[in-house]
């Protein structure tokens, strides 16, 4: 019976080791997937804007300085003094007023603003600089691994990234069905990726994008609950097969 058990709940390691080479050779180059299009801006993200200019003076209101709480963490500093983009695909700028990003990327941004300022406000002998980032990668992970709303600071983020930022699968997690569910305009679709793989890192889905859903479902073995390795399963099996052995022998008795 402990065989039986052993053979049919056991996880396998290729089941729970990442980015497996199976036939590649050992130090070959890796060809990972680069991101084919810049992101375009969605409702929801949240934007890190900055002017510069010769007279700092001049650009002032444009750059927040986060007077709220001087002891407030990076998260709450870029919470406040980012640009939300509200539901209409806008952000408000200090004397600009309301203005469209939705569907945006990060340069158009840049260039619309900066054309903006030069129009209204400023000459070209000004040397306006603007930068506009998103504030973070902000992703979900739910399942079998870190649970929660989480934020990598870079303009890149992969997804073997943003799982060890969560802490990684745990044993029971199904990596080699890990679903991306992503958000679109015309709404959300599900993506998968195997993450035992190493051709992973050849699927557009590599890179995650802000505001991504990381699901990792649990293997079968975890809902048996007989352990992960054979030796668990093993001692499971022998300890049930003597609890049956011993409730036999007690009813023959009687």
């Amino acid at each position: 019976m402990a065989g039986v058990l052993s053979f049919s709940s056991c996880i396998s390691t290729k089941k729970t080791t990442y980015l497996q080479g199976k036939d590649r050779e050992m130090d070959s180059i890796i060809q990972i997937q680069q991101l084919k299009k810049p992101y375009r801006i969605q409702t929801g993200d949240l934007l890190s804007i900055r002017v510069k200019a010769l007279d700092q003076e001049l650009v002032g209101m444009f750059n927040p300085v986060g007077e709220a709480d001087n002891n407030a963490t990076t998260e709450e500093r870029v919470y406040f003094d980012g640009f939300t983009v509200d539901d209409h695909g806008n952000i408000r700028v200090p004397t600009l007023g309301e203005v469209n990003v939705l569907g945006y990327t990060e340069r158009e941004i840049r260039e619309k603003i900066e054309n903006l300022l030069l129009e209204n406000y400023f000459r070209e002998e000004a040397n306006l600089f603007v930068t506009v980032k998103l504030a973070g990668i902000r992703y979900t992970t739910l399942g079998e691994i870190g649970t929660g709303s989480q934020v990598i600071y870079k303009e890149k983020v992969t997804i073997m990234e943003a799982v060890a930022n969560a802490g990684g699968i745990s044993e029971y997690g199904d990596m080699e069905n890990v679903k991306i569910i992503r958000q679109y305009p015309y709404g959300e679709e599900v993506h998968k990726i195997d993450l035992t793989d190493i051709d992973a890192t050849q699927s557009e889905y590599y890179y995650i994008q802000p505001n991504d859903l990381i699901l990792v479902n649990a293997l079968p073995q975890k809902a048996l609950g007989l352990g992960t390795t054979g030796l668990e399963i093993f001692r499971t099996g022998v300890t049930i097969l003597s609890f049956v052995t011993t409730t036999i022998l007690l009813f023959s008795r009687i």
